[in-house]
């Protein structure tokens, strides 16, 4: 008698498994080179799994950059219009423990965002952090008084995104040169630092 259609049969955990499992191998192998056969063996489940639970392996590759960084993603659309600054504050700790707990995420994205732009892996990257930049330019660059005097907003931004992202792009070599290492606390203590630098820098008090 066939099986009737419905919730596959296995482990409960595999959708958790398969997200883990891309988190790995779309770090370490452009999207092209990783199969649905691949991540279903890294992550320990059936392959038939992957249509089920996110259709396909874009599917799979968005869910997995959606729910790595949901409370950074979930913070920032509570965003309102003219934060106080405590609230922008919060917003960059939220952003340094996410990305210290996947320091390879930053790294995923620098990469798909130079490969071609057709590719669903770009326009996936592009569709979550698109509205990102679109808040972050109307809420931290163009709001009116929100920088200091004179300072413009082009540079403005980045400089912003030098301090949320070159510490993940660093090479280890070039780090371990200056004695730094990206351990938690580490990250704890830079999140503060570059706080600091926004409010005495780019910031109106």
């Amino acid at each position: 008698m066939p099986q009737s259609a419905g919730r596959p049969k296995g482990v409960t955990d595999a959708r958790a498994q398969l997200i883990q499992a891309a988190r790995r191998l779309f770090v370490a192998k452009p999207y092209d080179k990783v199969s649905i056969r691949c991540l279903a063996q890294v992550a320990g489940v059936n392959s038939a799994l992957i249509r089920y639970y996110f259709a396909d392996k874009s599917g799979l590759f968005e869910a997995m950059l959606r729910e790595t960084a949901q409370p950074f993603l979930k913070q920032f659309q509570a965003l309102p219009d003219s934060p106080k600054p405590e609230t922008v504050v919060e917003l960059m700790r939220t952003y340094y423990r996410i990305m210290g707990a996947n320091p390879d995420l930053p790294r995923l994205i620098a990469r798909v965002m130079m490969e071609h732009e057709q590719g669903p892996q770009r326009q996936i990257v592009e569709k979550i952090i698109g509205p990102i930049a679109m808040r972050m330019e109307k809420v931290f660059f163009t709001h009116p008084g929100r920088l200091r005097f004179h300072t413009s907003p082009e540079k403005a931004r980045l400089s912003f995104l030098s301090l949320m992202i070159f510490p993940f792009l660093a090479p280890p070599a070039l780090l371990e040169l200056q004695g730094i290492r990206l351990s938690p606390e580490f990250l704890d203590e830079l999140a503060e630092h570059n706080i600091q630098m926004l409010k005495q820098g780019l910031l109106t008090p």
